[in-house]
């Protein structure tokens, strides 16, 4: 699609309203989502926990990048591209592992793990390995989030810190672990997925398990005296009681999203437990359950919902056009023993469920949208926060 499509298209697009159908299905479209978006925004790699010993790695893969999150050392964590400088073959390729040295399979250039390469064999006597490192892409390591940025030179991440720093160190997530990690693939356009977690206007018909006990799936205004009951908890379970919403448009750069906000648990509930009642040991500094759980928001694709005892993270981006993954990440406390201090079934239970459910929600969403009868509708007062989604992409894509 040309500039002037483009713009044109922009510009027909109604304020309050989804977006056109041209958005789920230009390939053109969807290139230039990649670069405007994907390769400008702090995505989230993982957690310091998958690279517990020196050599231990990972790869990120993005469409046609992939990266090597390595552990160089006991304090350094680098992300290095997965394309050898001698003729771009892959240097890494298991999805996951522990190397002493990076050698390419192709022809054995030999590289260290902090990228430089160590050996090329019958190369020129003036051949200078110094100018043939591995690439990289930047790195931020965030309490313990691990967080990438292809963009040569990437939004600043300090604000993100600044907002977010006093809020989330009760949690240490920097002294947390995954318990466990799963990928659903989805059968349809990435931004279908994050609009869908962006709005619980869908929660009460859509996942009974989620609504009985989480004060989002109703209107704000419906649950503002339990929400200020939990917040006034705050500072007496050691929790921060601040609210940041710096997210979509008010972020300011593509790339440098931020929010931290509260609410309430219904009916007793402590956390995101089939009958709840605490799933794993607390988290952090964090004294007591306070009836409340934590919506958070780092960057335009990564979500979480922060228990007291356990956080879970959603993190989205597209596999094609018309595919998209949606990986979830569950922490828990360091020390906690999988089968003494929690179950795995019974932590990953809810979550596991909701996204089944979404995934057909999400399909049946995208099959909707291909009809050649699709119009975009108007958005509800309980779609806000998926509205400034729409309004951030729009600006985002020009």
């Amino acid at each position: 699609m040309s500039r002037v499509d483009l713009s044109t298209l922009l510009k027909q697009q109604k304020d309050g309203f989804s977006l056109q159908q041209q958005f789920y299905q230009d390939p053109d479209i969807y290139q230039r989502e990649l670069e405007r978006i994907f390769m400008k925004s702090w995505l989230y790699a993982g957690h310091v926990s998958q690279l517990p010993n020196a050599g231990d790695y990972f790869l990120y893969e993005l469409d046609t990048e992939s990266v090597i999150i390595i552990r160089e050392d006991d304090e350094t964590i680098n992300a290095l591209l997965n394309v050898c400088r001698h003729r771009g073959s892959r240097v890494c390729l298991e999805s996951s592992g522990n190397k002493n040295l990076l050698v390419c399979p192709y022809h054995g250039w030999t590289f260290e793990r902090n990228g430089n390469l160590r050996g090329a064999s019958q190369t020129k006597e003036d051949f200078d390995k110094s100018l043939y490192p591995l690439k990289t892409v930047s790195i931020k390591i965030f309490h313990g989030m691990i967080f990438i940025n292809f963009d040569q030179k990437p939004v600043a991440f300090e604000p993100i810190e600044e907002d977010l720093d006093d809020c989330l160190r009760p949690y240490r997530l920097d002294k947390a672990k995954v318990a466990h990690r799963r990928s659903y693939p989805i059968q349809a356009n990435w931004k279908l997925a994050v609009e869908n977690y962006c709005e619980c206007y869908h929660c009460v018909p859509s996942h009974p398990e989620y609504a009985v006990a989480h004060g989002r799936s109703f209107h704000r205004n419906d649950v503002q005296e339990l929400t200020q009951a939990v917040m006034s908890k705050a500072a007496e379970v050691g929790l921060s009681d601040r609210c940041v919403s710096m997210e979509w448009l008010d972020s300011g750069a593509v790339g440098n999203d931020r929010g931290y906000d509260r609410y309430p648990l219904l009916k007793g509930f402590v956390t995101g437990s089939k009958d709840g009642k605490p799933l794993a040991p607390l988290l952090g500094e964090i004294k007591a359950y306070d009836g409340g759980t934590t919506d958070m928001h780092i960057g335009p694709l990564t979500f979480y919902l922060a228990y007291c005892d356990h956080i879970v993270v959603y993190h989205f981006k597209p596999l094609t056009i018309d595919t998209a993954d949606c990986e979830i990440t569950w922490l828990v406390n360091e020390d906690a023993d999988e089968g003494v201090d929690y179950n795995l079934d019974d932590l990953i239970w809810l979550w596991d469920v909701t996204t089944i459910a979404d995934k057909r929600i999400i399909e049946d969403n995208q099959k909707g949208v291909n009809s050649r009868h699709y119009e975009p509708g108007p958005f509800t007062t309980m779609e806000d926060f998926e509205q400034g989604f729409v309004d951030w992409y729009r600006e985002a894509i020009k």
